[in-house]
């Protein structure tokens, strides 16, 4: 009987009841307190269970079996009884399980349950079963606890199929997110809700609260789908935001789907699809405990997602429904409690009204980003995760959001890539800025690719040419595994230092890594102002990894496709030779430094061009040539020093003193001295190259010169032509640059650029 309000005073000792209740139900299964029904002798009722069939209407394929509504409900039956002892089961309880599970009505279903996908079982046994499962979601034993857990949403009488079933259900859900007011629940009675979920896992039918919520729907969408083994479940999830699909069916749907979360056995098609690889793979090894880690969605997919990483075979079927699932966690952010729980501020503030179809998950990635407000780190860290979970950089059609957004481009630019190929998401970053993309797309795959770029083993291709390597050089563990110790960052750059050692310093790294590398490792700023490409990152590499990063920006240039593209002109007329080398040593970005004023050269390469010395400025060993030739001369000469500027001023004070002074051994090895020549050039192309040059000139510049583009030294020409108006400070600088042209008139860019011709013929 149900219990009423009035009678909540009396809850706390009913909850200790239930509790010690339900504790010899899980432990000791010698009294069954959920009702048995179908009594020794009774009239056999018509074999529904068997196809799936249950009270209330009838899908229209189960009509047309001849399937018609079932029964009334069979008499329920005292605790002492034992499906054991049923003469309907006896025959295929004596063949599949075990005799001591013959005393525990549970798990004598459970191993009936377990087998019948093996083997056939008769049809009155497995009608007997489906019954007994119908039945736990109306046991009035669970009432006592839902008048605890769900007084505000529960009426007085709780009566109505599977209405406690689902409060106790939502209520463990709200405990799971930590969501204001949710009530505990004690271990046992968690058990005893999710073992009821994975008994209805096959049939919806079973599931009394969505059956009844869903009804209407079902007919709508899923019409002909045969009922049993999962099958309507999965029929209404993949209609769940459709605009025809019920407030209230919705509902129901999230709840289970949360559900699955946390049990992967809740969805029937899952367990049974992937029963043999997860044992196969290990990944299930505490299968004692429906709600340890073991048994929670987000296992389970690690767990296989790193076996096909890793080249294992993982069955078509099992991998199938991976990717069902997979897609659901990017299309509803509300299935991870970890998203819930950490990211509250940041949806309520920006994300509100946004739940369906990954929307939620992007506008998260896209604050995630920086590109509006904030976000807590553990919010951060939360979505790193899910995306690990979901693993979209495998197959982009697991993200529903970017698949809809790109389907146009995909169409037209990726055409000639196989649907599902990893490729196509290096093929749409390779068109991000060219008339086949559009602005949805670009948003969409820039707010993925911000997080698959911070972790080396979301990129598929990248992880399936490094992971021996990462195994041998930096000790990294399973595809799965994670470390506060060697987080992906520092993984990362572990490879890149063995990468990029000189051959004599012992190379052993064998793979060239993928484009990835320079949106991992370049600093703040490319095209975008704070982004690199459009991929916004932190101030500096530090911030993201644990370790020190070598620089990348020259030597990975000619694996950063999207510069590549932009530059392909000036590259083809002038840079060829360098451009096939497999490692580049930075004699490309050199040569495209060299020719930035080429005819060829368009905007989009000139500016990329320009951003790699600007991002050189800021640290040496961002450099690669410069760095490789005057390493050791700066460890000498200039210990400390960073920025490059002031190293280069640092070692050309040296080299001219040294010359003046007519030294016979100069201090700046002879490689260092040809390689701060070239530097020295660069500088003097762009003002903003010497920064406090430009820093001194700033106002006059705004003042003087503001319609005058930087390059090819025009702003420093713009400066010397009004040197009488200059303020003081700026033309101390300026007659400084001066002086300096004058000793070296290499120095003097405009010189060597207009009389390039005359000097190669005369001089």
């Amino acid at each position: 009987m149900a219990v009423k309000m009035a009678d909540c005073r009396r809850v706390p000792l009913l909850l200790r009841l239930l509790c010690i209740f339900l504790f010899e139900l899980q432990v000791l299964g010698e009294n069954d307190p959920i009702p048995k029904f179908i009594p020794k002798g009774e009239a056999k009722v018509p074999a529904v269970g068997a196809l799936g069939g249950a009270a209330g209407n009838p899908s229209a394929a189960e009509r047309s079996l001849g399937v018609g509504a079932a029964a009334s409900p069979p008499r329920r039956r005292s605790a002492g009884w034992k499906l054991s002892e049923e003469p309907l089961c006896r025959d295929d309880l004596v063949r599949l399980c075990p005799k001591h599970t013959w005393n525990n009505n549970l798990a004598v279903l459970e191993c009936l349950q377990d087998r019948k996908e093996e083997t056939e079982i008769a049809a009155e046994c497995n009608h007997l079963l489906w019954n007994y499962k119908l039945n736990l979601t109306t046991d009035p034993k669970f009432d006592s606890v839902a008048v605890e857990v769900c007084k505000t949403t529960i009426s007085e009488d709780i009566h109505s199929q599977g209405e406690v079933i689902a409060c106790l259900e939502k209520g463990l859900i709200r405990e799971e997110e930590g969501q204001p007011g949710a009530r505990h629940i004690k271990d046992d009675c968690k058990k005893a809700i999710m073992r009821v979920a994975e008994l209805s896992s096959d049939d919806f039918h079973l599931d009394r609260y969505l059956y009844l919520a869903c009804r209407d729907d079902r007919e709508r969408f899923c019409e002909n789908t045969l009922a049993g083994e999962g099958r309507v479940y999965k029929c209404l999830f993949n209609h769940k935001f459709e605009e025809a699909m019920s407030e209230k069916c919705r509902e129901a749907l999230t709840t289970r789907q949360k559900l699955i979360a946390q049990d992967y056995k809740v969805s029937y098609s899952l367990a049974k699809a992937c029963k043999s690889d997860l044992r196969k793979f290990h990944c299930n090894v505490d299968t004692s405990l429906p709600r340890a880690r073991e048994a929670r969605l987000s296992f389970l997919l690690l767990c296989l997602e790193s076996a096909v990483h890793r080249g294992r075979v993982v069955s078509g079927e099992c991998q199938g429904e991976m990717m069902d699932y997979r897609r659901m966690l990017m299309e509803d952010f509300s299935l991870s409690p970890e998203i819930v729980l950490n990211c509250r501020t940041e949806i309520e503030t920006h994300c509100s009204g946004l739940h369906r179809k990954g929307r939620t998950l992007h506008c998260l990635m896209r604050v995630g980003r920086g590109d509006v407000g904030s976000i807590e780190p553990n919010c951060q860290k939360a979505l790193q995760v899910l995306i690990q979970e979901a693993d979209p950089g495998a197959d982009y059609r697991i993200d529903r959001a970017l698949n809809e957004a790109c389907e146009s481009v995909i169409q037209t630019a990726c055409k000639h890539i196989r649907s599902g190929d990893p490729m196509i998401l290096s093929c749409l970053m390779e068109h991000l800025y060219t008339e086949k993309m559009v602005e949805d797309c670009e948003h969409r795959l820039l707010e993925l690719q911000y997080f698959i770029a911070r972790d080396w083993k979301l990129d598929p291709i990248l992880y399936k040419k490094c992971q021996g390597d990462a195994t041998r050089l930096c000790h990294t563990r399973g595809w799965n595994d994670t470390s506060d110790i060697m987080p992906p960052g520092a993984i990362f750059s572990c490879l890149y230092r063995h990468a990029y050692r000189s051959v004599e310093q012992g190379r052993r790294v064998s793979f060239l890594f993928s484009a990835n590398v320079l949106v991992l490792t370049a600093p703040q700023g490319w095209i975008r102002g704070k982004s690199v490409y459009g991929i916004a990152l932190p101030p500096h590499p530090k911030s993201l990894f644990s370790l020190e990063l070598p620089s990348l920006s020259q030597q990975d240039i000619q694996i950063e496709a999207l510069l590549m593209r932009a530059c392909e002109p000036v590259i083809q007329t002038y840079c060829h030779e360098v451009a096939d080398n497999q490692i580049d040593t930075g004699d490309l970005m050199a040569c495209l430094v060299q020719n930035k004023h080429q005819k060829e050269m368009n905007e989009k390469c000139s500016v990329g061009v320009t951003h790699f010395q600007l991002i050189q400025i800021k640290d040496f060993r961002f450099s690669y040539k410069f760095k490789t030739a005057c390493k050791e001369d700066v460890l000498k000469l200039c210990p400390n020093i960073k920025k490059k500027v002031d190293v280069v001023i640092c070692l050309s004070t040296t080299v001219r003193n040294d010359t003046l002074q007519d030294v016979k051994e100069h201090r700046v090895s002879v490689k260092c001295r040809k390689q701060l020549r070239v530097e020295e050039v660069e500088m003097s192309e762009d003002i903003r190259l010497d920064p406090e040059l430009y820093e001194s000139c700033r106002p006059d510049i705004t003042k003087l010169c503001q319609n005058v583009a930087p390059g090819n030294a025009q702003i420093i020409e713009c400066l010397k032509d009004k040197k009488e108006k200059l303020t003081p400070r700026c033309h101390q600088k300026v007659f400084k640059l001066q002086e300096v042209e004058m000793v070296d008139p290499e120095l003097d860019y405009q010189l060597m650029r207009v009389c390039k011709h005359m000097i190669k013929v005369s001089c």
